[in-house]
């Protein structure tokens, strides 16, 4: 019988506070504390690194099945551990469509073959995203896949009646909808955000309203029907004051931001760069700046990735023919240090409470989200926050290179991540 295998992090601080030595035994924290014995453990240098909870994302898109041009459950898997991701929720906009309990549970076999990261499948709300018939989602939470999460990502479930319905539907096994927040006819033909930049530019604009009307209606529903409602990748000033004003009433509502719209804005796409083609589109400077206040504050519960990988060819082309979306797993924790914590809005503990305990929490999914104490899944990501370096997407795992930050100089680098205690990062490189 061979011996079970155990890592010592030696001098690690703990979401940021004092160093301190974790010891791994197997798939579970052993001890957490000073001057641990490493015996037969292999050692892990850390003095100056941070040690966070694995991170979860609610939103990743792995494309598979149908697009392995763009990505697979591998690659994408390879780039959340690189990222320092122990968990993920793959959207439901596949081909086919995740929106019966053979397709999720293909993806969530998938996610296990590939061993990097736990993959948590997503179900569609509707039949082909279409909008207009529920989808199995009774079938989909029964599934092996124990799908909790359902959304019809990339579009919006504009039906009141059927938004409705899936509310009344998954309040009956606790789950919950993630929409996505767009109403259709307010953004016919428009691509980018409505404003000053895109009547200078001459393309079609994007209204906040049309994300915000959403919003608005869906917290009523979910108040209602005394159901879950999550939001997906809040982009306004004035979608984070309709969701505060939710909560102010005690609806079970929550909500995430992408990465991106906490640093990037409209005036980049003065340029024309399809890279920066996104739904929903990066907005204002002022609106980043209520975003990082919303996430700061709690009123936007967690960063989810949004990951969003496409071939060349889709983001190789003039803007409006360009296809929407950004990489965003092996950037994310980075853009949130430079964004939140060298700002001073968060710190490493509210940075573990945004990118793992409340993601965890939203999806249900057990043994992530953790706190790093004996007992505990060793589920974990060790982070050198000083680390200064220039984003170069031909070093990524992901399959796509469509970032948005190629060049920038960003801070912190994923050193290792743990996956129940296996290490699928050592020292930057995928184990």
């Amino acid at each position: 019988m061979t011996s079970q295998r155990k890592t010592l992090i030696r001098g690690a601080r703990v979401l940021g506070g004092e160093p301190v030595d974790v010891l791994i035994d197997g798939e579970t924290i052993a001890r957490v504390g000073p001057g641990i014995e490493a015996g037969d453990a292999t050692v892990v240098e850390a003095a100056d690194r941070v040690l966070l909870p694995g991170l979860v994302d609610l939103h990743t898109h792995l494309r598979e099945p149908g697009r392995e041009d763009s990505e697979t459950v591998l690659t994408g898997t390879r780039a959340a551990a690189k990222g320092g991701y122990t968990a993920v929720h793959a959207m439901a906009n596949t081909f086919p469509v995740a929106d019966t309990a053979g397709v999720v549970e293909q993806v969530w076999r998938l996610g296990r073959e590939s061993g990097y990261c736990d993959v948590q499948p997503v179900g569609a709300v509707t039949v082909g995203l279409e909008g207009r018939k529920l989808a199995e989602l009774g079938a989909m939470h029964d599934s092996a896949a124990a799908v909790k999460v359902f959304s019809d990502d990339g579009k919006c479930v504009d039906d009141a009646v059927i938004m409705r319905r899936a509310l009344e539907y998954v309040k009956a096994f606790g789950g919950v909808v993630a929409q996505h927040a767009q109403e259709p006819r307010l953004t016919e033909g428009a691509q980018m955000n409505e404003g000053t930049v895109s009547a200078e530019l001459g393309l079609g604009g994007w209204p906040a309203v049309a994300e915000e009307s959403v919003i608005a209606r869906d917290v009523l529903l979910a108040a209602h029907v005394g159901s879950r409602l999550h939001v997906c990748h809040v982009s306004t000033a004035g979608s984070v004051e309709i969701v505060r004003w939710a909560k102010s009433k005690g609806w079970d509502v929550t909500a995430e931001v992408t990465p991106h719209h906490l640093l990037l804005t409209d005036e980049l796409v003065r340029g024309y760069d399809p890279v920066y083609k996104v739904n929903p589109p990066l907005r204002t400077e002022a609106d980043v700046q209520a975003l990082r206040a919303g996430l700061a504050d709690g009123t936007i519960d967690c960063v989810a990735t949004d990951h969003a990988p496409h071939p060349q060819e889709d983001k190789d082309c003039e803007w409006a023919a360009a296809a929407m979306g950004m990489v965003g797993l092996e950037t994310a924790l980075s853009v949130v240090q430079h964004a939140m914590v060298d700002t001073g809005l968060l710190d490493w503990a509210g940075v573990a409470e945004r990118m793992s305990f409340r993601p965890a929490r939203i999806g249900r999914l057990e043994g992530h989200g953790r706190p790093i104490a004996a007992g505990e899944p060793a589920n974990l990501t060790l982070l050198d926050p000083g680390y200064r370096g220039t984003v170069d997407p031909a070093g990524f795992a992901s399959r796509s290179r469509n970032t948005p930050y190629r060049g920038l100089d960003l801070p912190g680098r994923v050193t290792h991540t743990f996956l129940r205690g296996r290490a699928t990062l050592v020292d930057g490189t995928l184990a």
